[in-house]
């Protein structure tokens, strides 16, 4: 019966976890250089469904986080000190748009599971309200 509290809970937990790489992602879209020398590659979750132990109801996880594979942004800019040999310096491949659609849709799943527990509480304690009549 308290399975729903386990369920959401971990969407919320998995969709702060995304709420907080993406925020990552944006705070470094226009850094250089990180501390290896090399410019930031975009970071995302892999979700995963997660069982409650003799149940077919779960939840989720993070199962992990990798590296986005699309290539680096190419700028010209010849006096930089970190530009290649052609003129070119290496700039982060996140794409802020993308990342902010990708923040609000953590944002509104977060907040549905917030509704979720919510709304249980509420009929929880209206199904012991009844009882007590």
């Amino acid at each position: 019966m308290f399975s729903i509290f386990d369920i959401s809970g971990s969407a919320m937990a998995a969709q702060g976890q995304r709420m907080n790489v993406t925020a990552s992602n944006l705070a470094n879209a226009d850094s250089v250089a990180g501390p290896d020398g090399e410019a930031y590659r975009a970071k995302h979750l892999i979700f995963e469904a997660r069982q409650q132990p003799g149940s077919e109801i779960g939840g989720v996880r993070v199962r992990g986080l990798v590296e986005d594979s699309a290539p680096l942004r190419q700028e010209y800019r010849p006096e930089h000190p970190l530009a290649d040999e052609a003129g070119y310096v290496s700039l982060p491949n996140v794409e802020p748009v993308n990342e902010m659609v990708d923040m609000i849709a953590a944002s509104r799943s977060y907040q549905a599971n917030v509704e979720v527990l919510n709304t249980s509480k509420q009929l929880m304690l209206k199904t012991l309200t009844l009882g007590e009549n």
